[in-house]
């Protein structure tokens, strides 16, 4: 009886307990962020470009820094974790989820340290309300259920973000210089920061679509790290009086990288995809040339060379229409590497009718010379120029064949 009465106590005093712990928890979760003092700061902190490809085009956080309430946080957009399931298929199709995730400024000085990537710091002057106002949004955003979000490389990642958040917090009071070129592409842009890694270069010009040859207004261009450093300079903000005051109150490097050794020019040229499709171009034309001087037409290249082209082409179509990345649609180099080549290639080179081969390769230059003309205007041409011009070569060898048999049982006839 004691025992029992003892256990029921026991249990009221467990069950309340419980409550208070699960109840504090729950206050904790949802309750706003905590109140800044007068001496806290926030910075937009820019990180230059690594080596990786993913990092090649620089970084933007912010650093919330309140020495009287021991706050240390950089919130850093466009966060992904390489151990999420089926990591590869979700990166290609754009439906990774990229994520807001906090450390402490040593942590991310430490991992620029280790990438040889410089750090830049641009103290905001933001004035107390604001302050606050943009620290309770990011703590929003850092919460389990808001921090996920679809990442879009022109339009939603690690620069557009932060550049957002300045504006919910200032309102109408923030002023942009719109001093970045506003001439410019977003695929101009981009290809500024590839020239260290050919081989993507070359893939992501052919991946993306015409949406990345629209030009970009200095709100846009700010997609870049370096575009939002560059306007953040010259930002003004509006005090309650009505002056203008710069957003930026200081600026200064946390963190300088070391001058990397130059890599051996001519030995990183001869792995580009410029010089292996110049080697192709020349073997394709010394076989072509043979062929011709014995009459052969040698199919077998040409389903080679068209086959592969056209297995490309069904990647791009693949990515335009299996994909969610936002830029990858109307792709012009579906002129250039037609999908409709796997498997029409075997179809034609079976054919005996001249004039259809002669028709097929000629609609085949078109869509070629189409592509060259679009890419040479946009400034692109970087990696396959020589193999658009080896399947421009082989097709111009076929359409000539293909037409000087047609031509010659009419001339026997005459």
């Amino acid at each position: 009886m004691k025992l029992s009465l003892l256990f029921r106590a026991n249990s009221k005093g467990l069950l309340r307990a419980l409550f208070v712990i699960q109840y504090s928890l729950f206050v904790i979760q949802f309750s706003p962020a905590q109140t800044l003092s007068p001496q806290a700061k926030i910075s937009l902190i820019t990180v230059s470009p690594g080596d990786e490809l993913y990092s090649s085009f620089g970084h933007t956080a912010f650093w919330v820094s309140d020495p009287l309430y021991g706050v240390d946080k950089v919130y850093n957009y466009g966060t992904f974790d390489f151990r999420t399931g089926n990591f590869y298929v979700k990166f290609l199709r754009g439906t990774l989820p990229y994520y807001v995730s906090v450390y402490p400024m040593p942590n991310q000085l430490y991992a620029a340290q280790r990438e040889n990537r410089s750090v830049k710091e641009q103290v905001l002057n933001l004035s107390v309300a604001q302050r606050q106002r943009l620290y309770d949004l990011l703590e929003t955003n850092a919460l389990p259920q808001n921090r996920e979000y679809r990442y879009k490389f022109y339009y939603d990642n690690c620069a557009t973000r932060p550049r957002d958040m300045l504006v919910k917090a200032c309102g109408d009071s923030l002023r942009y210089g719109n001093v970045v070129d506003s001439t410019r592409s977003y695929r101009d842009w981009m290809n500024d920061y590839l020239t260290r890694h050919p081989w993507s270069r070359m893939g992501m010009n052919l991946g993306i679509g015409y949406p990345a040859d629209e030009t970009a207004s200095s709100w846009q261009a700010m997609y870049l790290p370096e575009n939002l450093f560059i306007e953040a300079e010259r930002a003004q903000l509006q005090t309650p009086e009505g002056r203008p005051t710069p957003l930026v109150a200081n600026t200064l490097f946390l963190f300088r990288a070391v001058t990397a050794e130059e890599t051996n020019a001519f030995l990183t040229y001869l792995v580009s995809p410029d010089f292996l499709f110049a080697v192709l171009l020349v073997a394709v034309f010394l076989i072509t040339r043979r062929q011709q001087r014995r009459g052969q037409r040698g199919f077998w290249l040409d389903r080679w060379l068209f086959g592969f082209s056209g297995f490309w082409g069904w990647f791009l179509v693949f990515l335009w229409f299996g994909t969610d990345h936002g830029v990858t649609a109307w792709n012009p180099a579906l002129l250039f590497m037609m999908p409709l080549h796997l498997p029409l290639i075997f179809w034609i080179t079976r054919q005996t009718n001249s004039q259809t081969i002669r028709t097929y390769f000629l609609l085949t230059m078109v869509g070629l010379i189409a592509f060259f003309l679009y890419a040479f205007y946009q400034d692109y041409l970087y990696g396959f120029i020589f193999f658009l011009l080896t399947l421009l070569y082989r097709a111009f060898y076929q359409y000539r064949f293909a037409a000087n048999q047609t031509a010659q049982p009419t001339h026997a006839r005459s």
